[in-house]
């Protein structure tokens, strides 16, 4: 049974496009290189097909695993989503208490978590931490070196 998670129209779009890359170009290329490692002689000393085959058993794994994604894949309509509260897709502008520091962060799924963009995962410790809060509540974060209060300035999409 797979397990369902969340996407955005975007994100969903990118993991279709990896998964059509690895089954139509990456698999034609393993069979290939196993192909060529075989007319080399014989198998039972050939390092070359031995490293082909794991290649290719690792991406077998891996479309196996975006397949399963996919089936489990939904789309989150934001036009359904309260402004009220941190959810999935919302845009939180926080204030961290102790340097007066202010940050702002998308909460998205796994898949489509990006620090560099401003993008963190739902299940993130800061993203478990800020789900559910309202403007004006403080968020307490329990991270590894002690815990982190943020103020939850303004939350948008």
């Amino acid at each position: 049974m797979s397990k369902v998670s969340y996407y955005t129209e975007e994100g969903l779009k990118k993991l279709r496009e990896e998964l059509k890359q690895l089954k139509d170009i990456e698999r034609p290329k393993a069979s290939q290189a196993i192909a060529e490692a075989r007319d080399k002689g014989d198998l039972s000393e050939n390092a070359e097909y031995d490293a082909a085959k794991e290649a290719q058993g690792m991406l077998e794994m891996k479309i196996s695993k975006l397949e399963e994604a996919l089936a489990g894949a939904r789309v989150i309509d934001e036009s359904q989503l309260d402004n009220s509260k941190v959810l999935v897709l919302s845009k939180v502008k926080i204030k961290n208490q102790t340097n007066g520091m202010e940050m702002e962060y998308t909460l998205v799924a796994d898949g489509e978590a990006d620090l560099a963009s401003g993008k963190i995962s739902v299940n993130s410790p800061i993203g478990k931490g800020l789900l559910g809060k309202s403007v004006g509540e403080v968020a307490e974060i329990q991270v590894p070196n002690g815990v982190m209060k943020f103020d939850i300035l303004e939350i948008s999409r």
